[in-house]
């Protein structure tokens, strides 16, 4: 019978848990699926992108909402550092609250959005708020859902272009993990592909799941109660993710937290107790590393916590990108979240079955841009 996270099917879904350990597991391949889209997408890409990306003073936004945010806020280090855009990361739940904060109308603008079902009232609204403040704005649309609102736009309008992640990123399960994921990947091989770091993290997480699955899982079980996930860079935007995709699973059981190694010592350390487990994901790039060796063995040293867990990947004769390793340090933090899901007797797939949070959004109203 097939397995996923060392849990048969039955025992899964008698624990309303096989969409979520199917959808955790699957990442690799999904991962490579998804480079695969976008190489067979690559010309109608380039078509769209090169002009818009030769503007002067363009200014590229990566938004999303939630989880979705966080894709952008992993990547923006990264496309800073690797390409000229002029990047940031802007949540769509900011835009569509103050875009006057965030949109200026005389700069080009090229909003990259991102989103598991494409109809979450503020990634529609985002979309049309940008058009309305913005003079000249482009939009290029990641999405895992073809029919959500999002791609449907985008396919009658000039000035944008949808691109859809393979079929089984539309996650099932409340909780976004592969479709994070494979956004991700899609835009990474857009703006800065590299096969070499793909095949390399596609590998290190095979192994992570073929062999690390137990250690997690005890881990999970342990007497945890608050967890601090801690990265810099790109990492900062994964340990968001981390702390978010804790807090969903366990429904607000289990306290998370993210920050910064350096930002930690500035009064959010007060969090750490004899029940504080601290999740360091290390840095690959080796002046950034000894920042996070130095708050290691500071927390070793004072033995305030009840575990603190430092994760590595790759080598420091090859050592990954940041943005690259942390998609096996987030593939840990899911099955850590989803194990404590289940050992405190929550159902994975849908944590919260009274409805106060939801797999998309709802009860949000949207006041139009001129109401006021």
């Amino acid at each position: 019978m097939t397995q996923f996270l060392s849990l048969n099917e039955t025992e899964l879904k008698q624990q309303n848990a096989y969409w979520t350990a199917r959808e955790i597991t699957q990442q690799p391949k999904s991962w490579c699926n998804t480079a695969t889209v976008i190489d067979n997408k690559r010309a109608e890409i380039n078509d769209f992108l090169a002009p818009i990306l030769a503007l002067n003073n363009l200014k590229v936004v990566l938004t999303g909402a939630g989880t979705s945010a966080y894709v952008g806020e992993a990547l923006t280090p990264h496309l800073t550092a690797k390409t000229d855009l002029d990047v940031c990361a802007v949540s769509t739940t900011d835009i569509v609250s103050n875009p006057y904060g965030f949109l200026q109308k005389g700069t080009p603008t090229l909003l990259i959005s991102y989103a598991r079902s494409g109809n979450s009232p503020e990634s529609v609204a985002a979309v049309d708020i940008a058009e309305q403040v913005v003079d000249e704005c482009y939009h290029l649309v990641i999405t895992c859902n073809e029919n959500g609102e999002l791609a449907k736009s985008a396919s009658v309008k000039s000035n944008s272009l949808s691109v859809i992640m393979p079929k089984e990123t539309l996650d099932e399960s409340f909780a976004m993990t592969s479709s994070f994921t494979s956004m991700l990947i899609s835009t990474l091989c857009i703006f800065t592909p590299d096969s070499v770091q793909l095949e390399k993290v596609v590998a290190h997480t095979n192994q992570l799941l073929d062999t690390q699955i137990d250690d997690i899982k005890r881990f999970a079980q342990s007497n945890v109660e608050r967890l601090v996930f801690l990265g810099a860079g790109s990492l900062l935007g994964y340990a968001k993710e981390a702390a978010l995709k804790c807090l969903e699973l366990t429904n607000g059981e289990l306290i998370s937290y993210f920050e910064t190694p350096l930002g930690f010592r500035h009064g959010p350390k007060t969090i750490i107790n004899t029940k504080t487990a601290v999740l360091l994901m290390s840095s690959g790039n080796l002046y950034s590393s000894l920042y996070d060796t130095d708050l290691y063995n500071e927390l070793v040293n004072e033995q305030q916590c009840l575990r603190i867990e430092k994760l590595s990947v790759g080598t420091k004769q090859q050592p990954l990108d940041d943005v690259w390793q942390g998609l096996y340090y987030i593939v840990y933090c899911q099955i850590f979240a989803f194990f404590k899901s289940i050992s405190l007797g929550l159902t994975p797939d849908n944590p919260c079955p009274t409805g106060e949070v939801n797999r998309v959004v709802q009860g949000v109203t949207i006041y139009p841009l001129t109401s006021c």
